[in-house]
């Protein structure tokens, strides 16, 4: 089989993640399909509804099984119910001086579904990823991303090195099985720098989704006499990372695909006075005693504004979490927060 850097990056490449078994992934699978499923008539009837009476809910109205979600999940500790977090790879102390060294953990295991037939996310893909960088660059990924992170005025971000003094870092949290909250156990991340071993503030990550949303729009203003600067990268380069790929899927959003390293929610609206989906892009985190997210709601720019120059970019939204906390899930929030400061700003 062959194994192309646009299948590892959108995690078709059929390499496992931390579960080594095929059988139980499938089961997984199968129980979240289920769950989808079951919820599907509810929300199915509930736009009927909508439709039928020419009406759209507002935020107070909630359908009160959707009430009684947020009174479970608010009433509910987070970090107690994910299993992933079960697994042994999670909690690795050895230290790898290279990503190349780290390879040997899966390069022997086999491949789970022949390449591009099916989605799976894994962080071992991208630790192969990182691999492909450090050979094709000729320096190791860490000194590589490094330059990057500078270049990006991103000095906070830093690798997650337990031997390091890094000025305020942040102690994390797990609940143990008693439910009591304690500090995570010690880990060392330098097996897979890319798909989880770095260090950051909100800050840092608003620079990021600042210079990534930048480059997006930069090629759509016309009317800027040259006075625009060029972005990190090319408008065409963000507009293909932020193209939904066929046969994926996102676990924190239904709505959304998997593109290239980012999960994409597509602009789409079926019904008139009905739900509207907005195009965002966004990729939540996941490590042990640590929860984040970086969410990109791009501004929906008229012709006008556009042709005129009457604005520059970037125009839109962005929210960043970072939570000291396993196992808490942000999206659903930084989209929340997202479209608060969107209907905001539209209303001024």
């Amino acid at each position: 089989v062959a194994i192309t850097t646009r299948l590892l990056v959108s995690h078709l490449s059929g390499i496992r993640h931390y579960e080594k078994d095929i059988t139980k992934v499938k089961e997984e699978k199968e129980k979240a399909n289920r769950a989808f499923k079951l919820s599907k008539p509810y929300q199915d009837k509930e736009q009927k509804e909508k439709e039928g009476k020419g009406i759209e809910k507002t935020d107070c109205v909630k359908p009160r099984k959707e009430q009684e979600g947020e009174v479970k999940s608010r009433n509910s500790k987070p970090g107690r119910r994910d299993k992933e977090f079960e697994q042994e790879e999670y909690y690795l102390k050895e230290k790898f001086e290279s990503v190349i060294e780290s390879l040997k953990i899966f390069k022997n295991d086999p491949l789970f579904f022949k390449p591009g037939d099916q989605f799976l996310y894994s962080t071992y893909g991208f630790t192969l990823l990182s691999a492909v960088v450090e050979r094709v660059s000729g320096q190791k990924f860490t000194d590589y991303m490094l330059k990057m992170f500078r270049d990006l005025d991103m000095l906070s971000t830093v690798l997650d090195d337990n031997e390091a003094m890094i000025y305020n870092r942040a102690r994390c949290y797990v609940y143990n099985k008693k439910g009591r909250l304690v500090n995570a156990p010690y880990v060392d991340n330098s097996y897979k720098w890319a798909g989880g071993g770095f260090l950051s503030s909100v800050g840092d990550l608003l620079k990021f989704g600042n210079a990534l949303l930048y480059s997006y729009q930069a090629g759509q203003f016309k009317n800027t006499n040259s006075k625009l600067l060029p972005g990190y990268l090319k408008p065409d380069t963000v507009a293909m990372m932020w193209t939904p790929v066929p046969k994926t899927e996102v676990s924190w959003d239904r709505d959304g695909k998997y593109a290239m390293a980012w999960a994409v929610v597509e602009k789409k609206q079926q019904y008139g006075c009905c739900r509207q989906q907005r195009h965002y892009a966004s990729h939540t985190g996941g490590a042990v005693g640590a929860s984040s997210v970086l969410l990109i709601l791009p501004e929906e720019l008229d012709s006008e504004a556009i042709d005129t120059g009457l604005v520059a970019p970037p125009r839109g939204v962005i929210v960043s979490i970072i939570c000291n906390m396993q196992s808490v899930s942000l999206n659903s929030t930084a989209l929340k927060i997202a479209r608060e400061f969107d209907k905001e700003k539209r209303a001024q």
